[in-house]
Order: C-alpha cells, then sequence, then structure tokens
C-alpha cells in the first residue's frame, strides 16, 4: 500500500481527509502562487461562510494575525491592550510590537477565563483593544464582556486559537467581537502545521488586515488577497506598489490546501474530542480534588484540553500516572506577567485569582486519534485517582 492511499485509508487520522489531494494539485501546477492555484482564496471564502462572517483572511500564524488586529485597531506607542491574567504570552508579545502596554484582567475562578467585573475595573482612557481568549476551548462569557466594551466604545479581538465550533446560547465564537483570530498550529482543532486567520464583519479594519499582513500592497482590500494588476501597470518602472507599512505574513499554497481538507471536518474533529471529554467527565466527577473548568450554562466548550483543578501534590499525580503508563498532562500556563521576557517591558493588572490557580491547573489531552486509546489512558488516570484518594482518607 503506498504511503498516500495509508493516510487516506486511516479513518482515525487528523490528515485523512482530502489533504493529500489538494496538496498534489498544488504540487501538479508547477507553481505556487495563488494566482495560478488559489487555494488561499477557496480557504478564506470557506472560512467566511462557516463562521458567518464577510470577510476571512488567511495568516501564517495565529500571532501575526493578532498583530494585524491591533494595527487595525490602531494601537500606538504608550496606549494600553487588555488581555486575561491567564493566557499564551503571545497576546503579550503583539501589545509589544506596537510600543503599547499590556494590562492584564483577572480570571474567573471557575471557568478559567477573563472576569467581567475585572474587566471594567481595568479600563482607562488609555485602552485601545481588548483581547478577550476562550482558553482551552472553553468559550468566555462574551454577552457582559460585549456590553462593557461597547459602553466605552472599546474595540474586541477575539482570540479562538484554542475554540472552534464553539458557541454561546447559539452564537458561535468569534462573531461576537470585532476581529476574531484563530491558529492552525499542528496541535489545534484545525491543523495546517502553522497558519492563522482573521474573520471581521468591518470592511475598514480587514482592508488594514490585509495590507498589513500583505506587505502593505496599495491594492489589498477585505475582500480580496491578490493584487489585481495587469502586468502593464506592475512591470512599469514608474508604479509604486506599496502605500502601508506592511509585513510578509501570508499563508503559502500548500498550508491552505491543508487548511481547506480540514475545514471540511471540522465538525468531526471538534466531535471527537467533545467525546474524549465525556470521559473525563465521568472520571473527575467522582472526586473531590478534582474540578473541571466549568462550562457556563448555554455554553460549548470544544476542548483544546480538559483541564481541571488539582488540589493534591501536583507532581504525584503525574508520576504516578507515567509510571502506570498513562500519559503526561501539562501544567497551566504561568500567568503572562511572570515569564522573565516580561520583567524588562512596562505592564499593568495584578491578578490574584490567575497566580491562585496556575500552580493547581492540569490540562489534559483531547485529541487522541483513537477512542480506544483515549480510553485507555483515562482509565489509568481513575484507577490512580482512587489510589490517591483512599491514601490521603
Amino acid at each position: 500500500m503506498s504511503e498516500i492511499n495509508r493516510i487516506k485509508n486511516d479513518t482515525q487520522g487528523k490528515y485523512n481527509g482530502n489533504e493529500t489531494e489538494y496538496i498534489l494539485q498544488v504540487l501538479d501546477s508547477e507553481n505556487l502562487d495563488r494566482k495560478k492555484n488559489p487555494f488561499v482564496n477557496r480557504l478564506e471564502k470557506k472560512y467566511a461562510e462557516v463562521f458567518q462572517t464577510k470577510y476571512a483572511i488567511a495568516h501564517n500564524s495565529c500571532t501575526s494575525a493578532l498583530h494585524t488586529c491591533l494595527v487595525a485597531a490602531g494601537v500606538k506607542a504608550g496606549d494600553e491592550v487588555i488581555s486575561p491574567g491567564h493566557t499564551v504570552i503571545m497576546n503579550s508579545f503583539v501589545t509589544l510590537y506596537m510600543n503599547a502596554i499590556p494590562v492584564y484582567v483577572d480570571i474567573d475562578p471557575n471557568t478559567f477565563n477573563m472576569n467581567p467585573d475585572d474587566l471594567e475595573r481595568k479600563i482607562t482612557d488609555k485602552t485601545k483593544a481588548i483581547q478577550v481568549v476562550h482558553m482551552h476551548g472553553n468559550p468566555a462569557d462574551m454577552i457582559p464582556i460585549m456590553k462593557i466594551a461597547k459602553k466605552y466604545n472599546i474595540p474586541v479581538i477575539e482570540d479562538c486559537a484554542q475554540c472552534v465550533l464553539g458557541y454561546v446560547d447559539d452564537k458561535l465564537i468569534g462573531t461576537f467581537g470585532d476581529m476574531a483570530c484563530w491558529s492552525f498550529e499542528t496541535k489545534k482543532h484545525l491543523s495546517t502545521g502553522e497558519g492563522g486567520m482573521v474573520t471581521t464583519n468591518n470592511k475598514e479594519y480587514g482592508t488594514i488586515i490585509r495590507k498589513t499582513g500583505g506587505l502593505g500592497y496599495k491594492t489589498l482590500e477585505a475582500g480580496q488577497s491578490l493584487r489585481q494588476l495587469l502586468p502593464s501597470d506592475f512591470q512599469n518602472p514608474n508604479y509604486k506598489r506599496h502605500d502601508t507599512l506592511g509585513w510578509n505574513y501570508r499563508m503559502n499554497e500548500l498550508s491552505a490546501a491543508v487548511g481547506l481538507a480540514q475545514l471540511e471536518r471540522a465538525e468531526f474533529l471538534v466531535s471527537r474530542r467533545q467525546k474524549i471529554a465525556k470521559m473525563y467527565d465521568e472520571v473527575f466527577e467522582k472526586y473531590d480534588f478534582t474540578t473541571p473548568q466549568k462550562v457556563l450554562d448555554g455554553h460549548v466548550n470544544t476542548y483544546w484540553t480538559y483541564t481541571i483543578k488539582y488540589e493534591k501534590d501536583w507532581f504525584e499525580l503525574y508520576n504516578k500516572v507515567k509510571e502506570a503508563g498513562g500519559d503526561g498532562f501539562y501544567g497551566g500556563l504561568s500567568v503572562p506577567y511572570h515569564e522573565p521576557v516580561m520583567y524588562s517591558y512596562d505592564h499593568k493588572g495584578h491578578c490574584p485569582d490567575a497566580e491562585k490557580i496556575q500552580p493547581k491547573m492540569m490540562q489534559f489531552k483531547a485529541n487522541y486519534r483513537d477512542l480506544d486509546e483515549a480510553q485507555k489512558n483515562v482509565k489509568i488516570l481513575d484507577k490512580v485517582l482512587k489510589q490517591i484518594g483512599e491514601y490521603n482518607e
């Protein structure tokens, strides 16, 4: 059996849709230019359709997507950009790229997401953007957050890197804010190896994002990714190409080909994680020293990871699970302002709940390709938790 057929016949695999076929179409064209083989355009069109938005703009990472969104929001040097006290460091990095000041909002101790009450306390006349992150696949409390943002007329950027096809009251995550960013990194729900996407209904934002991520070409617009030029124009020595400061954040054709195939299977890929999450539910509900991340009423979690608070010795459980033949798991991400890189930069906002909960967090794998493999590891975890519970009684 050829390697291509083996991949396509692997019904459990993440890349057993049309990925191989689409990649071969790109390679067979002998030209990776989007003008000749427009998979980027196809991906953007389909993404806008699935996620119910006017514009989708492909990027080479979610970090670059976050960066272009801050440019669109008009963030300048000395401005403040809000993000939660429990998130990846990249939200801080893109703020610092703008010579702006990161401001951290504490988290709800149960949902592990941005606390709307603390959000309002942290807003000042310098606040120019709010980055809301849907941590671990669990949608943030978007209704009160959007109410606060509209009250102060501050644009909201949803970071959906860990939440694909999540909902709040039947409304898709990514459709609440002014802009939304998505990640296609290798372990995300949809993966192109590396990649990202921005969605927005605002044409002005979309055009700025498109130009900023597309080397500042003056002919770029929100709804089209190709430079609409005649050769006679572009080859003219007097032609001026750029009217915006831009970066090369564009997605390539091979990544877009994989992304389109992944998007076609999005519901399946998300539902498999949700099935695995139910296995964890059945285990953790047994023990009074494990508390799963709370999913608010009307919210649909898509489980980038299954995350809990653990009230006993973190390393004891980790070591015993590994000794029993189970998979390891991850701790909670460090509070961003505790990362050494942040010691050299101005930032604001103390987050006592994030600091208290972070050492207790455990993130369990939800992207098993095989449900039997997932069940095997969940059973090992259950057995070890039972032993720890009995030992400490």
